[in-house]
């Protein structure tokens, strides 16, 4: 006659283990929706129907609830449709659009997309590091990037740089531009603390400037793509933003030392020398765009604002809660 009581005690067994397996499989199924969510959210394309209208020289920014990339519109709800990417840092021009977005997870790592004006992915790069700053050239053929590989301040003494060009015209990426041949006071220097950062283009897409410190010293620089050099030019010019017509350098200016608004924004005259503050005496750290030749914009105690370059008015609110602004411009010949 069967044991009834083994054949119990196995059924239960089954019973338990069974639910453990349908238990660990909806577990895992869980984990893999959430886990793909979260990477919808860190990917976050722009949404549909959204894309650069450059025709009236439309202003956009990040936006720092959502992180997308709004179209500041005073009309809007909030004062902008942020329907575009997720982006960190953030530069349009000539239809072209930068989008330096962070990877989830250590060490800290990101990517820099290379978007059309439909805000289409043309490349991905992947980059080590914390996204600083993005530059496109006025024709939207040369980009430029920035990343803090090391701390993620300028304010800090221990931080490290690393800065990019990307080619659009050949495909060529130079990874880091700290190769380039350096004159520093008359004379070829080398140094294994040269850092760069902030490159901002000329019309021509073959000259451009730069931030180098070295020897705890910052430099404005003038680089030429096509020599494959570069030389300094002044002291105290950090994230240059080279006017319109090529004459005149917004750049921050350090007023202080240690981490507390130890820089100004500030107007260089490149054929003169001389230089002189904007109407804004709050500390200062970001990279100013040119609207227009007489006007700067700029992010500034988490919001996006405006003040004539030429020292006087006021500065002005564009958008709260925002950052990393950029014009819209229409793409000109290659």
């Amino acid at each position: 006659m069967p044991d009834l009581t083994d054949a119990t005690t196995r059924t239960r067994v089954w019973i338990i283990v069974l639910a453990l397996l349908l238990l660990g499989g909806g577990a895992t199924a869980y984990t893999l929706r959430a886990a793909s969510g979260r990477a919808a959210a860190v990917d976050g394309p722009a949404e549909p129907g959204f894309v650069l209208d450059g025709g009236a020289g439309a202003l956009y920014a990040r936006d720092s609830a959502t992180g997308r990339i709004a179209r500041v519109d005073p009309a809007a709800p909030g004062g902008r449709a942020a329907r575009g990417p997720v982006c960190d840092r953030f530069h349009a021009a000539g239809g072209t659009v930068l989008c330096l977005r962070r990877r989830p997870g250590v060490p800290a790592r990101s990517y820099a997309l290379v978007l059309d004006r439909e805000l289409r992915e043309v490349r991905r790069i992947g980059l080590p590091g914390v996204p600083s700053r993005a530059r496109v050239s006025a024709s939207g053929s040369l980009l430029a990037w920035t990343m803090f590989t090391t701390g993620d301040s300028y304010a800090r003494s221990s931080f490290s740089t690393r800065t990019s060009l990307l080619d659009l015209r050949t495909g060529y990426l130079v990874k880091n531009i700290e190769q380039i041949p350096l004159t520093l006071g008359g004379r070829r220097h080398h140094a294994p603390d040269v850092n760069y950062w902030g490159v901002t283009f000329a019309a021509d897409d073959n000259r451009f400037y730069a931030t180098v410190s070295t020897g705890g010293r910052t430099h404005l620089v003038e680089g030429d793509l096509a020599a494959w050099s570069a030389r300094a030019l002044r002291e105290n010019v950090e994230c240059p933003s080279l006017s319109p017509d090529g004459t005149r350098i917004a750049f921050k200016k350090r007023i202080s030392p240690g981490p507390r608004a130890p820089w100004r924004l500030y107007v260089l005259d490149l054929a003169t020398g001389r230089e002189h503050p904007v109407a804004d005496d709050r500390g200062f750290d970001d990279q100013a765009l040119w609207k227009d030749p007489r006007t700067l914009v700029y992010g500034q105690g988490g919001g996006v604002w405006s003040v004539p370059a030429d020292g006087t008015g006021s500065p002005r609110l564009l958008a709260s809660r925002a950052s990393s602004p950029s014009l819209a411009t229409e793409p000109s010949a290659r």
